[in-house]
């Protein structure tokens, strides 16, 4: 029987590779470290913070029917998450993340999400077939996207009338692909969470603070964005009010994964009835939390 879902969360599930290391890292550096595999990718990242908040989320995505992906099934599985609309693919391998940190944050990445952007539509089947929805019923809870889609499958969900009453929250893969968000930027139902870079990349704009970046994403048709600045500030904005906040001081360890940490801890506030001041202050302190190492992943 199918767990009641609080959650959709749409997008890359894989396993992250991670290379940290306690020292300052350059191009060619070759340091002591340690190097773990983990769980990963945006949608998982959110659906696993939410699963600790309480929420019961289920993925959307593609997940190959290798070794890699059965065992990635389970992991997703044992942490409480609804895996019975994944689509498992025959012929395309379970995708992966490699990434290295130093001490002066993340030195380089590679996100190989081919399978995902290769499966397109068939991982949101469960939309329109009576699982979840149809175009007479569509799904009307709320459904984390993340911006590892291809263009075309993020501009077909702009349009669609399956997500026309959800309360659709959207999260860029990273700054590479900020600009895949530019389909959904005018969308009357969509949140959209992004840092400075990314957001001056979608304005093309050269903001230097989170509050005049959500204000340019605003002015560009966005009805609510989130924009982080790191350890500077973070800001919460709609057409009538904008909300500035400041992180608390915390000594980093890790940056993988924080942006998507921020914005599930942002949801669940939310979802718990929190004002949209106390929301952000609550997803600000699980980020800060969570770079200094304090919560495991």
């Amino acid at each position: 029987m199918i767990k009641s879902i609080d959650i959709l969360c749409i997008g890359s599930v894989l396993w992250d590779v991670v290379g940290r290391s306690p020292s300052v890292m350059r191009l060619g550096s070759d340091v002591p470290g340690r190097i773990e595999r983990l769980p990963g990718g945006v949608a998982m990242n959110i659906a696993m913070t939410l699963a600790r908040f309480g929420m019961t989320p289920a993925l959307l995505t593609a997940i190959g029917r290798d070794r890699e992906g059965d065992e990635l099934m389970i992991e997703a599985q044992n942490m409480g998450l609804v895996t019975d609309y994944v689509y498992r693919s025959e012929d395309l391998p379970t995708d992966s993340y490699m990434a290295v940190e130093g001490a002066n944050g993340l030195i380089a990445a590679i996100a190989d999400a081919h399978s995902l952007e290769q499966a397109g539509a068939k991982i949101i089947t469960a939309m329109g077939d009576g699982r979840l929805g149809d175009e007479a019923t569509p799904y009307n809870g709320l459904i984390a996207l993340d911006g590892n889609l291809t263009v075309d499958l993020l501009r077909k969900i702009s349009s669609s009338p399956l997500f026309a009453s959800a309360d659709l929250r959207v999260a860029p893969a990273s700054p590479g692909k900020a600009d895949r968000l530019l389909a959904l930027l005018g969308h009357p139902v969509a949140t959209l969470y992004v840092n400075l870079e990314e957001a001056n990349l979608l304005t093309r704009r050269d903001c230097t603070s989170s509050e005049q970046a959500a204000l340019a994403l605003i002015e560009r048709g966005a009805k609510r964005v989130l924009v982080t600045d790191g350890g500077k500030s973070a800001s919460d904005a709609t057409a009538d009010r904008v909300i500035t906040k400041q992180p608390p001081s915390v000594l980093v360890t890790r940056v993988t994964g924080a942006g998507d940490t921020f914005m599930a801890a942002h949801i669940a506030a939310e979802r718990r009835g929190e004002t949209r001041d106390d929301a952000l202050e609550t997803a600000l302190n699980a980020a800060a939390t969570y770079v200094s190492g304090e919560h495991p992943r």
